[in-house]
């Protein structure tokens, strides 16, 4: 298997070393600096950083020692990467943080190697990858697709071997719909599974999560193993249940996908019960998620005095419409998703997990998803569209992870599976399940470093 793992024990087993792998991996990043997944790295740093790997003891070292790691432009900090958000606004006033926050002082206790920071749009608001005044990012599969959002930089980066994981948030599906788009895997972990302090930027009344985006399951898994807080433990019955849920909404290509993935799990023993798709369920999440999101901006810029004239049309009108938004409301929200919670986690009362598929279709072309329209509900719309449910885990705080399973047109299929919270690495397992039956996908590009 070519991923995270298997670079870090070339460097582990001497058939290279971090230097070289750094050397590779930003050699990398100049040849297809026109995907756009990297908005800003710093060489010095990182060379500094593998050359200090590599005279580490060995007893000192961890899973991932010495692989490259980017940053998302947007969620935990990391020290010496200024974190901008995609927005031109955030990028003239960022600075170079001076330490780690929690999730990436635990990333660097694995022996990963933060560098640079990967593509997002404008606060993580489209399932695309358009920062702010620099180019777009693009799908290695179809450089004229969108490789989704608001994670795409990091998935473009991966898939395209430029790094062998990198880090990801997901709000309102933000991990998951790169993922499919790019063939990786990408686990939404459970609501406080993972630190988010000390400033907890990206908390978002507690819809936001972070993690990695990779190409293998058993990276998301050492990545979730080294970042997460004990959860209450979760049952999984022997043999595990599984629902399978195809959204309408859905082409029949991505429903095909999600009733592959439901026959290898029934190949390996699971039972599968097919239920409906939460469509309610989505449509109500998706509409609180967007609320909080415009709170959060508003509180956002009004903390940072910047003025709407300074954002991108689009965002300065969701923006206007958190500050509009009475204090009433958004308690009231509160208790709407406190009730959503409850009713999301009794789908799982005789259920393990869910599976269903990520996107209703393909990427869309790149500037598809363009933020300079003014109307926030046909852009919200849109992207419950394209990724139906997706805010569903989100808002209820459950545990969601995709993974590739085959291809159309050229292109990688996605599929998701939906657990209860806390049932993170017990769906990480019935994902493994998947993936050892999946059809073998050959990504666009080899990851820089890696020994042949």
């Amino acid at each position: 298997m070519t991923d995270a793992t298997a670079l870090a024990a070339a460097i582990a087993d001497g058939r290279t070393s971090a230097r070289a792998v750094m050397e590779a991996t930003l050699a990398a990043c100049k040849a297809q600096a026109a995907l756009g997944a990297v908005v800003y790295h710093d060489m010095a740093m990182a060379r500094d950083r593998a050359i200090a790997a590599d005279a580490l003891p060995q007893d000192q070292r961890g899973p991932f020692h010495g692989v490259p790691f980017l940053a998302k432009d947007l969620g935990a900090v990391a020290a010496g990467l200024p974190v901008a958000a995609g927005s031109a606004a955030l990028r003239a006033k960022a600075e170079r943080p001076l330490a780690d926050g929690q999730l990436f002082e635990a990333f660097r206790n694995t022996g990963l190697l933060p560098f640079g920071l990967s593509a997002t749009p404008p606060f993580g608001l489209a399932l695309d990858s358009a920062p702010e005044g620099l180019p777009e990012a693009r799908n290695p599969w179809n450089p004229a697709l969108t490789p989704g959002g608001s994670s795409g930089g990091a998935a473009a980066a991966v898939a395209a071997g430029l790094v062998a994981i990198a880090h990801a948030t997901d709000a309102a599906g933000s991990i998951r719909v790169p993922a499919a788009c790019c063939g990786l895997v990408g686990l939404k972990p459970s609501r406080g599974a993972t630190p988010a302090g000390p400033d907890f930027g990206n908390h978002l009344m507690g819809i936001a999560s972070e993690l990695v985006l990779a190409r293998s399951v058993r990276d998301v898994v050492t990545a979730f193993n080294a970042v997460h807080r004990p959860l209450p433990p979760v049952a999984q019955a022997q043999p595990p249940r599984i629902g399978l849920a195809l959204p309408k909404r859905c082409d029949a290509s991505q429903n095909a996908a999600a009733r592959a993935a439901a026959d290898a799990l029934a190949d390996a023993g699971c039972v599968i019960t097919e239920l409906p798709a939460p469509d309610a369920l989505g449509r109500e999440a998706q509409e609180i998620a967007r609320l909080i999101l415009s709170v959060s901006l508003a509180e956002w810029m009004t903390a940072l005095q910047i003025p709407d004239e300074a954002l991108p049309p689009l965002a300065a009108r969701v923006a206007a419409e958190g500050r509009a938004l009475p204090a009433t409301h958004l308690f009231a929200t509160s208790r709407q998703l406190a009730s959503l919670t409850d009713r999301a986690c009794a789908l799982f009362a005789t259920l393990d997990a869910i599976v269903m598929p990520v996107l209703s279709s393909a990427p869309p072309a790149i500037g598809a998803n363009a933020m300079a329209q003014t109307d926030p509900d046909a852009h919200f719309a849109g992207m419950e569209r394209f990724a139906p449910n997706a805010a569903l885990a989100n808002v209820a705080g459950l545990c969601a992870l995709a993974l590739p399973f085959g291809r159309a047109q050229g292109l990688p299929l996605g599929v998701q599976l939906l657990g209860a919270p806390g049932a993170d690495l017990a769906l990480c397992q019935l994902a493994a399940l998947i993936e050892t039956r999946a059809p073998p996908l050959v990504y666009p590009g080899a990851i820089a470093g890696l020994p042949a």
